[in-house]
């Protein structure tokens, strides 16, 4: 369906300029941005509970939870 819009000159320049650099034309880019504003207000964001584990454990002694390198070894050692 063909529409017209009335679009501020600095966004339909800056619009453009992104479907250029995209490799798509205006009219995808525009669709695309719609289609992710109606997306959202469709699914409103819920609040994610992560889980937390209360168990008790740690590190082994002697490994230095700092250092990456000293994980990486403890893990490959493990497996």
């Amino acid at each position: 369906m063909k529409t017209t819009l009335d679009l501020n000159d600095t966004l339909l320049a800056e619009a453009k300029v992104a479907a250029a650099r995209q490799r798509t034309n205006l009219t995808r880019l525009i669709e695309e941005g719609q289609q992710l504003r109606l997306q959202k207000q469709r699914m409103p964001a819920k609040p994610v509970r992560l889980p937390v584990y209360r168990g008790k454990g740690g590190l082994m002694p002697g490994l230095d939870g700092l250092s990456n390198k000293a994980l990486l070894d403890a893990a490959d050692h493990d497996a």
